[in-house]
């Protein structure tokens, strides 16, 4: 048995790059650290690109035209399992399989995510997508998911794969191997890259760090920048301002549909407990920007999942609502009760961006500064 230096140096480093990456995107599956998400995905579709490309023009048993696939192959491979000695110097027949599956999947979940990131959020390069598409922002979230939930399969079974060779075929070092680039074979046999493919597999690392690092330096690039700009409300209602954000939180017109804002100004003699009467003008002024800027106007995330939450619904408060409470269930009722708060009304203790018409999940503080 002599040893074979069958796996490159950019071909190890990518495995480990990708392995590395696919836990972090799984790891930030996470509304606050969406942004973080979308960029570990767009850095795997980097290696992704890298690793298409090397199993075209890369070294032997890298390419894929080197994959032993075909009825043939796998009937024997499995055919000849418990046998100690294996012929398949590169991948074997099954592994091949679960490779390129990995590879297609990850490819679909990423492409599926970025849509999704767009037409959900309203996020990154597919975020004019949102004002198509955002009423069905939820199919799209779920076959990204789908796609997500494959790729763990495959993830298992690549991994069962290894176990199992380490049990059966322990001699042929194939779990070392991807660390050396040696694996123990009956016959040895070595490649080696050509100027081209060291060039290659160069550029595409300084691009993968580049980008790493671009994303450092410009946290709002166009990658994952909002649609959704901050609302100056006093420039765009004075009154509304002066009147309803003096007393409480400036609540977003578009949180609310135009029955509930309805429903609120005509009977301002009894707000939440409180006689908050104004003149007749005034009170017209105000609701004609809230109606004409309520849930119904917008494709913000929250102002759809809140108008769906409603429904017909005589409700006024949002956090009356289901999708109020479902996202604030795992809040101890003690935080609401924090000086800082003191109530569940008061939004901006929490969403610092809620009275610029934004609640965006990166900039929600977390509950652990109220403890």
């Amino acid at each position: 048995m002599e040893k074979s230096y069958i796996w490159s140096l950019p071909t190890r480093v990518f495995h480990s790059l990708f392995a590395v990456f696919i836990l972090l995107v799984f790891l930030t599956d996470d509304d606050k650290l969406l942004n973080y998400h979308a960029v570990i995905g767009y850095a795997i579709l980097i290696l992704l690109i890298f690793r298409v490309c090397w199993g075209f023009f890369g070294p032997k048993y890298s390419r894929f035209k080197d994959f032993p696939t075909g009825k043939q192959n796998v009937k024997e491979f499995l055919n000849n399992l418990f046998e100690e000695n294996q012929k398949y110097l590169g991948h074997n027949p099954l592994a091949s399989y679960v490779m390129i599956a990995m590879l297609v999947v990850t490819f679909l979940a990423i492409i599926t995510g970025i849509l999704a990131f767009g037409i959900q959020e309203g996020k990154g390069v597919l975020s004019f997508l949102n004002n198509s598409y955002f009423k069905e922002m939820k199919l799209f979230k779920e076959i990204h998911e789908i796609f997500a939930n494959i790729l763990i399969a495959l993830i298992v079974a690549h991994v069962s794969g290894v176990i199992v060779d380490r049990f059966l075929h322990k001699k042929h070092e194939t779990l070392n191997s991807i660390v050396t680039g040696y694996k123990v074979t009956n016959e040895s046999e070595n490649i080696k890259l050509n100027i081209f493919q060291k060039l290659f597999a160069l550029l595409m690392f300084v691009l993968f760090i580049g980008f790493l690092i671009f994303n450092l330096i410009e946290p709002k690039n166009v990658l994952i920048a909002s649609k959704f700009e901050p609302i100056d409300y006093k420039t765009q209602n004075e009154v509304f301002v002066t009147e309803c954000g003096s007393c409480h939180t400036l609540y977003p017109a578009n949180l609310l549909p135009k029955k509930s804002w309805e429903l609120i100004m005509n009977d301002l003699e009894n707000h939440f407990g409180d006689d908050a009467s104004l003149d007749m003008q005034t009170n017209k002024e105000i609701l004609a920007f809230l109606v004409k800027n309520s849930a119904e106007t917008s494709t913000m995330k929250a102002s759809w999942n809140f108008l769906n939450s409603i429904n017909n619904k005589d409700i006024i408060a949002l956090s009356q609502t289901d999708y109020w409470k479902r996202k604030h269930k795992n809040i101890p009722k003690e935080i609401f009760e924090n000086e800082k708060i003191k109530s569940q009304a008061n939004c901006k203790a929490c969403h610092s961006d809620i009275e610029k018409g934004l609640i965006e999940n990166e900039n929600i503080k977390d509950i652990s500064d109220f403890k």
